[in-house]
Order: structure tokens, then C-alpha cells, then sequence
């Protein structure tokens, strides 16, 4: 088996269940065009977060991680009218892309999308004591995967939804004495939720389009 098979079975599958729209299309086009590199989530990874967050129920949904908006639209169509999504972004072109392509898929009134650094972003938050997030996607830089989800812990509340994407590193996340940050970054994060009682949860290697990966998800208790 390898990356080919895989990826046409994620083409079948996805061409049945979860087919594009040209909101998504524009999306991944405008990203594309605009320099943004091609690390999206792929089309049913998608819609199991739309459909994860739909059975959640979650009227607050709190994105780490924006890149040209494509999750976010992913994410966003699981609120109803008077729900909000809070993405955060680092780059401020990455996060100009992505307010297009959300207004351009009739979501921007659901949508705020706050620039700087992920956790200076977390921070301002829960000073801010905002209303606490129903689900959450953690999709940013691996390294700090851990501060985000202790960060993210203060934002969220019993029955708090965790997703946190790309956890296998084609493997690499075994190997203790891998010296890329990313690895490290993962192996922390995973260290760090192992003995934390606040939280219930499991991650799965996944196959297809992106390759050999794999997320975690976690239930605030």
C-alpha cells in the first residue's frame, strides 16, 4: 500500500460523501495563488470536523491555526445563526486570504479571525474572560501544540470537544531522539496530556491524500 492507493481511495470517497462546493474550490484556488503553502485539511477531514462539531452541538467553536480559511468554512457551517467561530492566525496575509474566502462562503458574520502569535492570542482571551469554546481544532505549529492546549484547558468547559491534528508525523512521533521540533513538539504535547484528569481522550493514525498521519481527540471532563 502506498500514498497513490491511498489517495485514491480518499478521491472515491470524498467524490461520494463529502463532494467540494465552489465556496471550498475558491478557497484552496485563492490559497494557492496567494503563496499560502498546502498544508489544508483534506476534504473529509473537513467534513468530520463539520460533523464532529455538529453532533457536539457547538455553538462556540475556537480554531488554532486559520491558513486560508478552509477549515474555518469547514468548521463554520456546523453553527447556527447566532453561533462563533474564533480563528487565530499568525501570518497577517495568511489571515487576509482567509477573511476573503470565509466572507466569500457567506460565513463572515460567524466568523472573527484574530492575528499574532497563538498564544499571546489565548491569553488575551481569558483576561478577556470570554464565554467559555464547545470545540476546539488545534491545526498550528507542533511546538506548541502543549502551551495551546493548557491555554486552551482555560477556555473551554466540561464537555469541551479537543481536536488536535497531524500527531503521528508519518510515524516519527515513537522515536524519542527524533531531533525535529515539530516531533518534539507533538511528543511534549502528548506528555503533557497523559497525566492531565481534566481531560479523557485517544488519537488515530489516519491514511490518504496528506499521507501517513493522524489526530487526537479529547473530552474536558
Amino acid at each position: 500500500m502506498d500514498n497513490e492507493l491511498w489517495t485514491n481511495v480518499d478521491n472515491y470517497l470524498v467524490s461520494i460523501l463529502a463532494p467540494s462546493d465552489p465556496s471550498l474550490d475558491a478557497a484552496l484556488a485563492d490559497s494557492t495563488a496567494g503563496g499560502l503553502p498546502q498544508i489544508n485539511v483534506a476534504p473529509n477531514q473537513g467534513k468530520l470536523l463539520e460533523l464532529l462539531a455538529t453532533i457536539q452541538g457547538a455553538r462556540r467553536i475556537l480554531e488554532i491555526g486559520t491558513l486560508g480559511g478552509y477549515s474555518t468554512i469547514w468548521l463554520a457551517r456546523a453553527l447556527g445563526d447566532d453561533g462563533k467561530l474564533v480563528t487565530l492566525e499568525l501570518e497577517p496575509h495568511h489571515a487576509d486570504v482567509a477573511r476573503i474566502n470565509i466572507d466569500r462562503a457567506g460565513l463572515g458574520p460567524l466568523v472573527e479571525i484574530r492575528t499574532g502569535p497563538a498564544a499571546a492570542s489565548l491569553h488575551s482571551m481569558i483576561d478577556e474572560r470570554v464565554e467559555p469554546f464547545d470545540f476546539v481544532f488545534i491545526d498550528a505549529d507542533k511546538e506548541g501544540y502543549a502551551e495551546y492546549f493548557s491555554l486552551t484547558l482555560k477556555l473551554s468547559r466540561p464537555g469541551t470537544v479537543i481536536v488536535a491534528d497531524n500527531v503521528v508525523r508519518e510515524g516519527a512521533v515513537i522515536d524519542p531522539h527524533n531531533a525535529d521540533e515539530r516531533v518534539i513538539g507533538i511528543r511534549k504535547f502528548l506528555d503533557t496530556v497523559k497525566g492531565d484528569q481534566r481531560v479523557s481522550g485517544t488519537a488515530v493514525q489516519t491514511v490518504g491524500c496528506k499521507g501517513y498521519d493522524g489526530f487526537a481527540l479529547f473530552v474536558v471532563e
